[in-house]
């Protein structure tokens, strides 16, 4: 009877498994993580979030009431039919530097983890795959920038270089760049011994070729799902430096000097830093749920 069991369990077990095999036949990975990534509500939630700020953010001009530099006598005002986000100090409306600012932060976003993460990548494959000097000055010189706090690490980058917009995207960036490489060297250890990489010594293919046709593309998964992150943790660095005055100039719209600007009306006129606050959160978040979903989607050990 034992015996009969276990044949009948075995052969249950082949038979699960090879529902799954047709299940998954013709399939392909993207459609695969894109079946997982659609099962995680926070993530699709976060995905239309994003998706209507980057619509927002092209269409800034059209979506805008006001010019949002432009100062009017209507100082201070509430939330109302006419200024539904209310006017600050200056008396420029709330709600079209909110949609302006939406171009900048997301801006500043996306190209301090594009810095961040290309010299991170090209250093984390070297570092990975050469080993030795190499390998021990990279991540020496890593060790040394992650002993800074980001914050930190970027607030003196910004004091060499100056504050401005294009110096917070590179003070942001490449604060991010010892994540990227760490990462990336880490994932390249564990890949370079692997038989295929074996395979393309043997067939004589060069060192860059190995690292950026056959290593880069093994490794990519873990990156896009730490560049998704790292977008939300640059917004916030970002708004930091500007709520600091080491940002964007006056009178350029954007959410972390908003927020700055109403610091000394939180009693008196909650809605000029409440607003701003508030799409920093929401932004953050969504973009913290998107990340969530990518990293259950891209990585195999989490399907189920």
């Amino acid at each position: 009877m034992r015996t009969n069991d276990s044949a009948l369990t075995a052969s249950a077990a082949v038979d699960e498994i090879g529902a799954l095999a047709a299940r998954a036949k013709g399939r392909s990975l993207s459609t695969l993580a894109w079946g997982q990534f659609r099962k995680k509500r926070g993530a699709l939630a976060g995905l239309a979030v994003i998706t209507l700020f980057i619509v927002v953010a092209f269409a800034a001009p059209l979506l805008a009431p006001y010019d949002p530099t432009a100062a009017s006598s209507q100082t201070l005002k509430p939330p109302t039919g006419t200024h539904v986000m209310g006017t600050d100090i200056l008396g420029r409306d709330i709600f079209s530097r909110v949609i302006w600012g939406s171009r900048i932060s997301l801006a500043v976003g996306l190209v301090s983890v594009l810095i961040g993460a290309s010299i991170g990548i090209v250093l984390g494959l070297v570092s990975g795959y050469y080993g030795g000097k190499a390998d021990a000055m990279i991540s020496m010189a890593m060790d040394i920038l992650l002993a800074f706090p980001g914050i930190l690490l970027a607030l003196s980058i910004i004091a060499v270089l100056g504050p401005n917009l294009q110096n917070v995207m590179i003070a942001v960036g490449l604060s991010a760049v010892p994540v990227y490489t760490r990462l990336v060297r880490g994932s390249v250890l564990s890949a370079r011994e692997a038989a295929y990489i074996e395979a393309s010594r043997v067939v004589g293919c060069r060192n860059h070729t190995i690292m950026f046709r056959h290593l880069l593309p093994n490794v990519v998964a873990p990156v896009i799902v730490l560049s998704t992150l790292s977008i939300a943790s640059a917004i916030l660095t970002a708004a930091g430096l500007s709520f600091l005055g080491l940002g964007t100039r006056p009178p350029t719209p954007e959410w972390g000097a908003m927020v700055s600007d109403g610091r000394q009306y939180l009693r008196t006129a909650w809605w000029v830093s409440t607003w701003p606050g508030l799409v920093i959160m929401l932004t953050v978040l969504a973009i913290n749920q998107l990340g969530d979903g990518l990293r259950d989607a891209l990585d195999p050990r989490l399907r189920r």
